[in-house]
């Protein structure tokens, strides 16, 4: 069932560019692979070993069927990540969030406005086994709501965010303007999608696909509690 953080939806790609989700070769998939790794000693996370393979490897197999493309927003580690997919530095210094690895795929998309996709969904780097429906189920949400022009996941009535997907339309530019406003207002994907009226949509059975590994420990418990080795 899906859900909205208000009763109508608006914002860039919206109204005027309503169409539906069409499949896979619709949308671009983004991994944002930009974290400080400040609680795995500042590794990066993404290229970690989980179950005897890159951490990435285990996203990358879950939106593959789900993407046409694939694109990595990295702040570090361009080169390695560039064996998996197309790789691009995410905006600014340092560590600057989810918001500067949308706003940094956002000007790839203007760069190459005629030969990508309209769609676009993200995920983060540290969650291994996102689902495979999340474009599916969130392209049918923004289908009931035309108006809207993102849609993003929600568990347990926690709000998931970085689990998002975007009706891009045909000027990403009007996108990237946003993400950047947002990012140097007050930096919070929720706070954006809140201003956007994003529309929620429930992934009430989805188990663990939303739970992000931040230590060793989770790293472990979660080959374990999932018969991984």
């Amino acid at each position: 069932m899906a859900s909205d953080v208000h009763r109508t939806g608006s914002g860039p790609g919206s109204a005027a560019h309503g169409q539906g989700l069409r499949g896979r070769n619709d949308v671009l998939g983004v991994v944002f692979a930009g974290g400080a790794g400040a609680r795995v000693g500042g590794k990066d996370k993404g290229l970690l070993p989980f179950a005897e393979r890159p951490l990435i490897e285990h996203v990358l197999e879950c939106l593959h069927p789900q993407c046409g493309r694939v694109l990595i927003v990295a702040n570090r580690n361009l080169d390695a990540y560039a064996g998996y997919a197309p790789a691009i530095h995410d905006e600014g210094p340092g560590c600057a969030g989810p918001l500067a690895g949308l706003l940094a795929a956002f000007g790839f998309l203007c760069a190459n406005r005629h030969a990508l996709p309209r769609w676009l969904l993200s995920v983060p780097v540290d969650c291994p086994d996102p689902p495979r429906d999340l474009a599916a189920r969130m392209g049918a949400a923004l289908s009931a709501h035309p108006d809207a022009s993102c849609a993003y996941a929600e568990c347990g009535g926690k709000p998931q965010p970085l689990f998002a997907l975007y009706r891009i339309g045909p000027d990403p530019a009007v996108w990237q303007a946003s993400a950047r406003s947002a990012l140097h207002g007050h930096g919070s994907p929720w706070r954006w999608h809140a201003a956007l009226r994003a529309v929620a949509t429930g992934f009430d059975d989805a188990g663990d696909a939303f739970h992000n590994l931040n230590t060793p420990g989770d790293f472990q418990r979660f080959e374990r509690v999932h018969g991984r080795s």
